[in-house]
C-alpha cells in the first residue's frame, strides 16, 4: 500500500510556527469475494474494545411499521441497549449520492478508495456508539432502531458485515394511513414541519414514495446480505408477538432466557398501553393490521399501491 507523507509549515498572524505532518494511505478495495469475517477484519484496521460489532442489531424498515415497539421489547432484555434512530442512514443513501454515476477518484464516495470510506463509515457508527453507551460490555447488544436511515442500509451492512439486520415491514396501505392519521390537524405529528401544511393527496404520495424508497433499500441489502438476518412482518408480530420474538433471536443466531422475553412482551403489549395514549391522532393508534380499507378512499388506496407495487408484490402478495 503506496503512503505519502507531507510536511507542511504555515505562519500566523502573531508570528507562531505551525508544522503539520500527515502521513495519508490510500488503499483500494481489494474485499470483494471475500466472507463476512473477513471483510470485517480489513474494515476493523485493529480497533478492539468497545462495542462489539458482531453484537450490533440494525433495525431497518420504515416509520410506523412497529420498530419502537420491537426495539421497546429488545432493551428490555439484560445486557441490551437501544439507540434510538440516530438517522447515520440518512448520510450514506446511494441513490441520493448517485454512487452509480459518480465514479471519479475526487468524489469521496470514489469506489477506487472504497476501503477507505468504508472504515470511515464503520468508525462513524461504532465511535458514535461508544461514546453513548462507553458501559456496554463486549458481550453485550446494541440495537439500532434506524427506519429513517434504512435507505443507507446497503453502505451500512457493507460497513459492519459482522452485524446483524432485522427487516421490520408492514403493508404500506396501513403505513400511509398512519401517516395520514399522524400529520393531520390535532394528530401527533401535527405542527413539527411542512409536511402537514401540504395537501392529502400530496402527503400521501410522498409518505408511499418514502416506503417504496427505504423499505426497497433495505429489502435489496437483506436479499444481499450473508450474515446473520431475519425478515419480520409487522402482521406477524401482531398476531403472535412471542413467537416471533423467540423467531427472531433464533434466526439471529442470539441466546435469549424464555422467561424474560415473555415478561418484556407482556410489559409492552397493546393492553398495557393507558387508553388514554391510544386512539385516532395519536402515536399508538390502531394496531389493527389491514385497517387501511376503513382509513383510505378507493383511489387513496389505488395510489398507494401503484406507487409501492414492487414491494407490494414480493411482500403482501395476498
Amino acid at each position: 500500500m503506496p503512503v505519502f507523507r507531507i510536511r507542511a509549515t504555515f505562519g500566523t498572524a502573531r508570528g507562531m510556527r505551525i508544522v503539520f505532518n500527515v502521513e495519508a494511505g490510500i488503499t483500494r478495495d481489494d474485499t470483494s469475494g471475500a466472507g463476512p469475517r473477513v471483510r470485517a477484519r480489513r474494515l476493523s484496521a485493529g480497533k478492539t474494545g468497545g462495542v462489539n460489532p458482531e453484537n450490533v442489531v440494525w433495525i431497518f424498515g420504515a416509520g410506523r411499521t412497529g420498530s419502537t415497539w420491537l426495539a421497546a421489547m429488545m432493551g428490555e432484555m439484560e445486557g441490551y441497549d437501544v439507540w434510538f434512530e440516530p438517522w447515520v442512514g440518512m448520510l450514506f443513501d446511494p441513490d441520493r449520492l448517485r454512487l452509480g454515476d459518480r465514479k471519479g477518484k475526487h468524489f469521496i464516495f470514489s469506489p477506487r478508495y472504497r476501503d477507505t470510506w468504508l472504515k470511515n463509515i464503520r468508525s462513524l457508527v461504532l465511535d458514535g456508539a461508544q461514546v453513548r453507551y462507553p458501559e456496554m460490555s463486549s458481550e453485550g447488544y446494541l440495537v439500532i432502531k434506524e427506519p429513517g436511515g434504512a435507505v443507507g442500509a446497503p453502505l451500512l451492512m457493507e460497513a459492519l458485515p459482522e452485524s446483524r439486520m432485522i427487516l421490520l415491514v408492514r403493508d404500506p396501505r396501513d403505513v400511509v394511513a398512519s401517516w395520514m392519521d399522524a400529520l393531520k390537524e390535532g394528530g401527533w405529528r401535527a405542527g413539527r414541519g411542512r409536511e402537514e401544511t401540504s395537501s392529502p393527496t400530496t402527503i400521501l404520495n410522498k409518505r408511499a414514495t418514502s416506503y417504496l424508497h427505504s423499505v426497497g433499500n433495505a429489502k435489496r441489502t437483506y436479499d444481499a446480505y450473508e450474515g446473520c438476518k431475519v425478515l419480520v412482518r409487522y402482521e406477524e408480530l401482531r398476531a403472535d408477538t412471542l413467537g416471533t420474538m423467540k423467531r427472531i433471536y433464533e434466526t439471529l443466531g442470539i441466546p435469549v432466557d424464555g422467561g424474560s422475553l415473555a415478561k418484556a412482551v407482556e410489559k409492552h403489549s397493546w393492553d398495557n398501553i393507558p387508553e388514554e395514549e391510544k386512539g385516532e391522532g395519536r402515536f399508538y393508534r390502531k394496531a389493527t393490521p389491514g385497517s387501511w380499507r376503513e382509513d383510505l378512499t378507493t383511489e387513496q388506496v389505488e395510489t398507494v399501491e401503484k406507487i409501492t407495487a414492487p414491494l407490494l408484490k414480493e411482500l403482501y402478495p395476498y
